[in-house]
């Protein structure tokens, strides 16, 4: 079976992890996969070393200066679709709203449905909804928004995560890697995914206004992203400048930096206001970390009782105080990428029949 993964970025986000990790399952199980991906800003690789047996097809995308967000986007659909079209594969499985835009005929895994005030992007993600004649969600609360907005029935196939790895960076042999990160942060509340209006960055700025006198610093990492989110973050800064809080903003963390300072934090916050998943907070409790996140329906799916969950800054602050440790490590575990990837077999082949069947009587 050919199979081709598309992504929008190269970078760490969460789609793209994921579109790796998915790919790498698949080949491992003797797939043919290929991922496709725009290199934005000259990137020649993706943010991670991908196992070869996956093969790589790259799309140079270079920046360009002053343009817009609309613009942007309508470039990257179009210089994606014509490098991929002409491509032959018997399942073409885009990953985001600018990949299904660009694939043309594919299935589309929806990790999770925004609502965008950006013309070309509220039209990009209306079409990579309505037009691909598949879809997988990666959880059953994204799957009833899709049923409930779309009248669409979407198969649910969960993420895996990498456990081993993030759990092997909370062993004592890694404790010198940890110990490397409190030395330059001290003890820290750690958050993923930088700082922009899906993550509930402003809320979790609150909370953290209202610990009052702490020794815990508020650490924001990651946060590459396609999206403007200059206005937002312009008021993330104005408003920590009123509450008279420093945040240490990281940005992108190396990926082989990241097991460690996540296992090194005091407890792990993701406040986000919409999400699909929360691959991020499941790597925190393969690593041990205390998890505190907002109530939304797909966590409680997700997370169970291993987190703890805030339904307000207040909350939010008085969880991050207090938040225990939990069997977050043993649910992380019973999410594997080799499962992930059997289920996703299993499914293209389902759809494919049913293609082929319905060809015959066309």
């Amino acid at each position: 079976m050919r199979i081709a993964l598309l992504s929008y970025s190269t970078k760490p986000r969460g789609g793209v992890v994921h579109t790796l990790y998915l790919a790498e399952a698949l080949a491992a199980t003797g797939a043919d996969v290929t991922v496709w991906s725009l290199a934005r800003g000259g990137d020649e690789g993706f943010f991670r070393p991908v196992d070869p047996r996956v093969r790589v097809s790259l799309v140079p995308f270079p920046d360009r200066p002053g343009e817009d967000v609309g613009g942007r986007i309508r470039r990257s659909i179009a210089v994606l679709r014509d490098a991929f079209e002409g491509s032959q594969y018997d399942v073409v499985h885009a990953q985001d709203c600018i990949s299904a835009n660009a694939a043309g005929r594919c299935i589309r895994t929806v990790h999770h449905l925004d609502q965008f005030t950006t013309p070309e992007l509220a039209a990009c993600h209306e079409r990579a909804i309505v037009e691909p004649y598949a879809h997988i969600c990666v959880s059953t609360a994204v799957a009833a928004e899709l049923r409930a907005g779309w009248g669409l029935e979407a198969t649910v196939i969960p993420n895996g995560v990498d456990a081993e790895r993030f759990a092997a960076a909370a062993a004592p042999g890694q404790a010198a890697a940890r110990e490397k990160w409190r030395a330059r942060l001290g003890r820290y509340i750690l958050t993923v995914g930088g700082i922009e209006p899906r993550k509930g960055s402003l809320e979790l700025l609150e909370a953290y206004a209202r610990l009052g006198p702490t020794d815990l610093q508020l650490v924001i990492a990651g946060g590459e992203t396609l999206f403007d989110y200059r206005d937002y973050r312009s008021r993330w800064e104005k408003r920590a400048a009123e509450l008279g809080v420093t945040p240490v903003v990281l940005g992108p963390v190396a990926d082989a930096e990241l097991p460690s300072l996540v296992a090194a934090a005091d407890v792990f916050a993701f406040p986000s206001i919409k999400e699909g998943f929360g691959l991020a907070p499941m790597e925190a409790l393969a690593a041990g970390v205390p998890l505190v996140v907002s109530d939304l329906p797909v966590f409680r799916e997700i997370f169970g009782d291993a987190a703890s969950y805030a339904t307000s800054p207040d909350d939010l602050a008085r969880l991050l105080l207090a938040a225990p440790r939990t069997n977050g490590s043993a649910l992380a575990a019973t999410y594997s990428w080799p499962v992930a990837a059997a289920a996703h077999l299993e499914f293209y082949s389902r759809v494919l029949k049913t293609s082929q069947r319905s060809a015959q009587y066309m």
